[in-house]
């Protein structure tokens, strides 16, 4: 089992990069109601999806990690009393990161408006068009972006103390 606080932190800056790679191209096409290609068809919203990486089971001993109970324990071999800390949150894994899981289409991703000028409009005036709010995808966007914030300054915290350590 390897722990390295870099590895976590990069992990969550190129996830929570892609997040906002994303509601840029939310943003981009909100009032897209064409394909590439020039064929009618409106742009549907995506939304990205994050799974968190496990490393490895914990492998402790002669210890209560593999019950996760919550209570600690003596061991007479070394005399050491054991305590399970917060292991039990994941059934005996240790995180280590967090990854793009998948990146999908948003369900109620269209909406008709009345806007007989509109070039792609029907015979009655309706066009459908991105149902993609500005509000929810800068709020989105803010999020992702003190996130990533958030885990490079995490990294350079730990950078800073390795530092300082070696000066010691």
């Amino acid at each position: 089992m390897s722990f390295n606080i870099f590895d976590i932190a990069g992990s969550g800056m190129t996830a929570q990069r892609v997040k906002i790679d994303t509601i840029a191209s939310n943003i981009a096409n909100i009032n897209t109601t064409r394909q590439p290609d020039g064929a009618k068809g409106v742009y549907i919203k995506k939304d990205v999806a994050f799974r968190t990486i496990y490393e490895d089971t914990v492998n402790r001993g002669p210890s209560n990690f593999s019950s996760n109970s919550p209570d600690a324990q003596f061991d007479p071999r070394t005399g050491n009393m054991l305590i399970n800390a917060n292991v039990a949150l994941n059934h005996g894994m240790l995180t280590g990161g967090v990854q793009v899981d998948e990146i999908y289409e948003a369900d109620n991703a269209v909406k008709t408006i009345y806007d007989p000028s509109h070039p792609d409009a029907d015979e009655e005036g309706y066009v459908d068009v991105p149902n993609i709010n500005i509000v929810e995808e800068m709020v989105g966007m803010i999020s992702a972006s003190r996130a990533y914030e958030a885990n490079a300054t995490v990294a350079e915290n730990v950078k800073t103390m390795m530092q300082s350590a070696m000066n010691i």
